[in-house]
Formats: structure tokens, C-alpha cells, sequence
């Protein structure tokens, strides 16, 4: 998958020099925020359970999606949210705890399966793991912004897409930083990669 991406970006970059920004509807790419996080590869939960310190602990999801809950095993977590991961361990639970006495809390202490990549001409190319979604403007600035040989407004997010393919969206830094076409300045996702011809 990942050379399949890499691939497709070599290309998008090549094409970018002579690319122009055409029409397309922002309004249709998800935003993360609006939704209950979903758990990912590398995250770390931290796992309370009332009156049971044996049972409270601390883990990550490891690179298979699972994570290891004593008394019950491993459990899926990456792909679905919090609260479906919390009943997993509830319903588990319920064969070793007393009902009454099982009251099961969790939380996201680390968000690592957050990362993306910006690459093109930057001050500083590379992987970006953020605490929380960001945007891409936001995104651009962790990189330190364009450099001086950056043609800002034919920037481009390669995103992967329900089909399995890689799709591009345009982006135009220049005006987003001039505070013009907001509408671009989506969220960026688990996965993406961002260039700046």
C-alpha cells in the first residue's frame, strides 16, 4: 500500500508543474473532529476499572490492531471508537467481576496513529505526529511554511479513498495563508500526505 502511494505522489508531483486548480467540493471530505476519535496502531489507552488495580492498566494498540486486557485476552480496538471498545472489555468482564461492582472507564493518553506526511518544498519534509487534528494550514506551518522555491498554490493532499485508489486534492497554500479560499483548509487525516511543489 504504501509503495503503491509513494508511487502515485512521484507522479502527482511530476504532473504538479504544470497543474492548475480546478473545482472541487471540500464539503464532501470528513471531518474527524465532529465524531467520536477512532482508536489506531500505536495509540495508548489507559484502561480504569473500579476497585480492581490489578485490572487498570495502561496499553497500546499494537501494530495488529489488538490490545491485551488481563483475565480476557486481546481485544480489537483499532477501527472503532472508544465506547465500543470500553463494552468489550465490560462484556468481558462480566465473567470474572460482579455486576454490580464493574464499572469500566477509558481514555486516549497518546493519539500516535495520528500521523501524516508533508513533503515537496518545505522548510522541513518529514512524518508529523500532532496531539489532535489539525489542519492543513496548520499542517503546512509544522513544516515551517513554504520555502523560496515553492509554488504554494499548486499544493496537493494525496488521500487515500474508499476504493483503494489515491486521489488528489488541490490545495492553495498562497491564499489560504492571505486568508482567501477556507473552504480548503480541511482536516487532515490519519495517512495523508501533503505536497508543496
Amino acid at each position: 500500500m504504501w509503495l503503491r502511494t509513494l508511487a502515485a505522489c512521484a507522479c502527482m508531483i511530476t504532473a504538479a508543474g504544470c497543474a492548475t486548480q480546478v473545482a472541487y467540493d471540500y464539503s464532501k471530505e470528513s471531518d474527524p473532529r465532529r465524531a467520536e476519535y477512532t482508536v489506531g496502531p500505536a495509540d495508548v489507552l489507559r484502561v480504569n476499572v473500579w476497585r480492581e488495580p490489578e485490572l487498570s492498566v495502561e496499553v497500546r494498540v499494537r501494530p495488529d490492531g489488538t490490545i491485551t486486557m488481563p483475565l480476557i485476552g486481546d481485544i480489537k480496538a483499532a477501527g472503532l471508537p472508544l465506547s465500543k471498545i470500553r463494552a468489550q472489555i465490560a462484556t468481558g468482564l462480566a465473567n470474572f467481576v460482579k455486576p454490580e461492582n464493574l464499572q469500566v472507564t477509558l481514555a486516549l493518553v497518546s493519539a500516535s496513529s495520528y500521523q501524516f506526511t508533508i513533503t515537496g518544498n518545505v522548510e522541513k519534509n518529514g512524518t508529523f505526529t500532532p496531539s489532535n487534528y489539525i489542519t492543513v494550514l496548520e499542517a503546512v506551518t509544522m513544516a515551517g511554511g513554504p520555502n523560496r522555491f515553492a509554488s504554494p498554490e499548486k499544493a496537493f493532499i494525496i488521500r487515500d479513498s474508499a476504493s483503494g485508489r489515491p486521489r488528489q486534492i488541490p490545495v492553495d497554500i498562497e491564499r489560504l495563508r492571505t486568508g482567501k479560499r477556507l473552504e480548503q483548509n480541511i482536516v487532515v487525516l490519519p495517512g495523508d500526505i501533503i505536497v508543496v511543489p
